[in-house]
């Protein structure tokens, strides 16, 4: 087998072979450092790409908009319109913004055109303006503006001013993104060590899996830099492949060593117990690895760029972390030799040295098999039961102000300003340009405008005002603010209207004029319309994928069908968790969320496709137990093979399950769904399908499972190695 040929290679050139990694590592940092160019730019699927790539073109680009809500903190008080303190705030405001040359079109509810930004209840005025400057101005004059804005407050105590639009909003996210990050870091890292020493019981057993998952995911950050260059790499996918890498890092590490423990164990030399090891759990951990790549590879037949650059980023990390598992660690394994069990924990030291059976898991499938018919009945109809929320979930992308928490004074300033004036947080982008190119302003367009914004007033709280209109080089751009909170059906109905209706009896009546709506909503929609449209595609290779090779590593059609069943079971049942927590609203308070009623459109898909590759860890590794035993008997090989296997599954299960869970700590309300959704999967994976379902189904198939699998496996064969480390 390749792992033991590639671990026999590693004993034999031990230091080589931790120099090798060394240099990988390096030369993935350096390269990252030395040949990062400028980030590719993502673009969104359909309509809203096509107005993107518009943009794009232009020598200039779309002015950013910033709002300031205007209104009295005591409730109760005059309306803006007779309200003294309001109106003079307002005027101050105005003022010194023009003053200060960072901002351009200053939009007041003051002007003799302003009625359109005092809200419908009266009690809110809205002031509007432009950054001011070229690319690199936008940031210095941005913060000018936002302080001009905080003085006026300081000089009105009475007054509230939120500042919420483009650009306050994309720096809240960015600033929340980049604290995750770092939280995710402090917290992961500290995590897996406490659970590693608990599970091995020493420090230096604890260390190296660590240090071989760190150093995987930093090379893998080296490299992604330059991958940015030519596929889009966000930031959620730098925390996603953080946390994956080091779950799947530290779990085939745990696979190989115990395996080598438990043959040392028995009595083999070190480097014997490594080459059993590396051809046991070896090769159940190159098998993972490939099933976890394949399955994520499957993210690109969405065609969508983000969810790209996540399959790139997931198989440079988990490829890293196997070719570290059946190298780096059989080098470090042989070279530490007996001093790999130093710095023993009291208490659990002496007891984790060796590997043991579980007399609770070997309990429990005795009991299973015993009774297979009930027992899976039941198991099923459970994990079926927690399926059922799941069927009403509706996908739905959180707001900005829907994601992070309103403690946050720029998302409760946009909170505020949505309510008072719905739409014109999360406006509508309508981008216009020629057909045959060159400039597309003309005394015809302006008039479809004015038409436009007629139709506007007469939809009833559809669409809503004020609008904004700005010239972007040859094309024109139009802000329209929908009805609804950004993402919700209203909202979509809204863009729906202004798509298939307004626009084109409007603008679609000029010759030569093309249009193109994006903006948040339509972002969302026409992603969550792709994600939608290419599913069946995603899933059917994903699963042919995960059947083919199940089917290559167990020669069995029953087992390789089987697996696939119970990954779906364990998976829906995360589905209806997740519905029922965050569209429900449970536990919200718990957990740090407000529910908006949906699930983030982007996640069903991405943890369809991971867990379905992360589960044949446990998967693989159990049925692999299970096979070496079967001269045992049927029943027999499935009692022994689960109750040896439990230690390495419930260890990774904890570590990975801690690895999830450290993005329920995290701001953003995408991430919490994530961690809740992954740690619950493999919690159900590592327990009820492992330790029950799947002993059921296997012994209610009896040899049948086995029929057409004529592979012997024999643990204690050991090659000979030129130069033997005992």
């Amino acid at each position: 087998m390749l792992p033991e040929k590639l671990a026999a290679w590693s004993l034999r050139h031990r230091a080589l072979t931790l120099a090798c990694w060394v240099a990988l590592v390096v030369a993935a940092l350096l390269s990252g450092a030395l040949l990062d160019g400028e980030s590719r730019r993502s673009t969104d699927p359909g309509e809203s790409g096509r107005a993107q790539t518009a943009l794009n073109a232009q020598s200039t680009f779309d002015p950013l908009r910033e709002n300031v809500l205007v209104e009295a903190k005591e409730p109760g008080s005059p309306p803006f319109a007779s309200n003294e303190e309001l109106r003079r705030a307002t005027e101050d405001l105005v003022a010194t913004l023009t003053r200060s040359g960072s901002v351009t079109d200053v939009r007041s509810p003051l002007a003799p055109d302003g009625a359109e930004r005092i809200s419908a209840g009266g009690a809110s005025g809205l002031v509007g303006f432009s950054i001011a400057g070229g690319e690199k101005d936008i940031r210095p004059n941005f913060e000018t503006a936002a302080a001009q804005v905080d003085m006026v407050a300081a000089r009105h105590p009475s007054v509230r001013l939120g500042l919420s639009g483009d650009l306050s909003l994309s720096t809240v996210v960015d600033k929340g993104i980049r604290e995750d990050v770092k939280r995710s870091e402090f917290l992961s890292l500290p995590m897996t060590l406490v659970i590693l020493l608990i599970v091995f019981g020493a420090l230096v057993a604890a260390s190296v899996p660590l240090l071989l998952a760190g150093t995987s995911v930093a090379a893998t950050f080296g490299f992604l830099s330059v991958v940015d260059d030519f596929t889009p790499i966000n930031s959620a996918t730098t925390v996603i492949t953080l946390l994956i890498g080091m779950a799947v890092g530290v779990d085939y590490s745990l696979f190989f060593l115990r395996r080598q423990r438990e043959e040392r164990a028995r009595g083999h030399s070190i480097d014997d117990a490594i080459l059993i090891a590396a051809r046991t759990s070896g090769h159940v951990v190159v098998v993972s690895g490939v099933t976890v790549v394949l399955c994520v590879s499957g993210l690109v037949f969405t065609g969508l760029d983000n969810f790209t650059g996540l399959a790139i980023s997931t198989a440079f990390v988990v490829g890293l972390a196997v070719l570290g598992a059946v190298t780096v660690l059989p080098a470090s394994l042989s070279l530490l030799g007996g001093k790999v069990d130093r710095g023993r924990i009291p208490w659990l030291g002496k007891r984790r040295t060796t590997a043991e059976n579980s007399r609770f898991w070997s309990a429990t499938a005795r009991v299973v098999t015993r009774r297979p018919a009930l027992w899976g009945g039941l198991a099923s109809a459970l994990l079926i039961l927690l399926t059922l929320p799941a069927l009403g979930m509706r996908l739905q992308d959180p707001t900005p102000a829907e994601s992070l928490p309103r403690s946050m004074a720029t998302i409760d300033a946009a909170v505020r300003t949505q309510e008072a004036f719905p739409g014109v947080v999360y406006p509508a982008t309508v981008v216009l340009t020629a057909e045959k190119g060159g400039p597309v302003d003309s005394p015809a367009l302006r008039s479809a405008i004015t038409d436009l914004e007629r139709r506007i007033g007469e939809s009833g709280g559809v669409l809503n005002k004020p609008i904004a209109v700005a010239n972007v080089d040859d094309a024109v751009v139009v802000r329209v603010p929908l009805s609804g909170a950004g993402r919700d059906p209203q909202a979509d109905a809204a863009l729906a209207k202004l798509r298939t209706e307004v626009l084109p009896e409007t603008i679609g009546r000029v010759d030569g004029v093309d249009f193109a709506v994006s903006g948040r909503t339509a972002n969302a929609r026409d992603f969550a319309d792709r994600v939608i449209e290419r599913m069946p595609l995603v899933v059917g290779f994903v699963l042919l994928a995960a059947f083919v090779l199940l089917l290559l590593a167990f020669r069995s059609v029953a087992v390789s069908l089987v697996s696939l069943l119970l990954n779906l079971l364990s998976i829906g049942a995360a589905y209806g968790v997740l519905t029922w927590i965050f569209q429900d609203g449970h536990f919200a308070s718990l957990l740090g969320f407000t529910p908006y009623g949906g699930v983030v459109g982007w996640l069903p898909m991405f943890m369809f496709v991971l867990l379905l590759g992360l589960s044949m860890d446990y998967h693989i590794f159990i049925l692999s137990r299970i096979r070496e035993r079967r001269a045992d008997g049927a029943v027999t090989a499935i009692v022994r093979g689960t109750g040896t296997s439990a230690g390495v599954v419930s260890g990774a299960a904890v570590i990975m399950v801690g690895v999830f869970s450290v993005f329920i700590t995290l701001s953003a309300i995408e991430y919490k769904m994530m961690g809740v959704g992954m740690a619950v999967a493999v919690l159900i994976d590592a327990t009820l399908v492992r330790g029950v379902l799947l002993p059921a189904f296997l012994a209610l198939l009896g040899e049948r499972a086995w029929r057409r699998d004529r592979k012997s496996v024999a643990p204690g064969r050991v090659p000979e190695l030129s130069s033997p480390h005992a």
